[in-house]
């Protein structure tokens, strides 16, 4: 009898234990973060201690690709280049505290063509005259969602032209204004 009392015991705890453990796992899986779905993004460039820049870029969600649109100012004439970076924090003078290029899948740095670069390899801006540049064309790196989304980043112009060459950043001189990439007002 004794013997029987043992064994009901450890059924009953080993029950216990499962829902527990089945509790436990069910509470982790309705705590966790809903998967987002943002379909646009912008960021605003003010400038840093040694440039002028200021703009806006925007990004929106086409199919499995991002398109990219911008319009910028207080740059000199020539190819400047124009990076996602790590981080979106723009609070260095010099624009250093955003980091290095956004580049979760560990490529070398390149243009915006190839299909091994950072993610944050955007290639450069021209200014043919006067001191603006547009920019306007669909990316198939970039990701607004997902472990990979450019929210939360940092957009960085440089003095420079990208030359897709020199690592890891392409040699692009002096970061000339910052911005940082944030979840867009899609009624508007």
């Amino acid at each position: 009898m004794q013997s029987s009392k043992k064994y009901l015991l450890s059924f009953v705890l080993l029950f216990f234990a499962i829902g527990c453990a089945q509790q436990e796992m069910e509470q982790e899986e309705t705590t966790t973060e809903p998967a987002t779905d943002f379909t646009k993004a912008v960021a605003v460039v003010h400038p840093t201690d040694n440039g002028d820049v200021t703009g806006t870029v925007t990004f929106h969600k086409e199919g499995d690709s991002v398109r990219v649109q911008g319009k910028f100012e207080g740059l000199s004439k020539g190819k400047h280049g124009f990076h996602i970076h790590k981080y979106g924090d723009c609070t260095a003078g010099d624009g250093t505290s955003a980091g290095g290029h956004y580049n979760p899948s560990g490529n070398d740095h390149g243009s915006p063509t190839q299909d091994n670069r950072h993610m944050g390899d955007m290639g450069n801006l021209l200014v043919a005259e006067g001191d603006s540049a547009n920019i306007n064309y669909v990316d198939t790196k970039i990701e607004l969602n997902g472990p990979n989304s450019i929210i939360g980043r940092g957009i960085v112009i440089h003095g420079g032209e990208d030359d897709f060459e020199s690592q890891p950043s392409g040699a692009a001189g002096p970061r000339m204004g910052c911005g940082v990439i944030g979840v867009a007002n899609t009624d508007m």
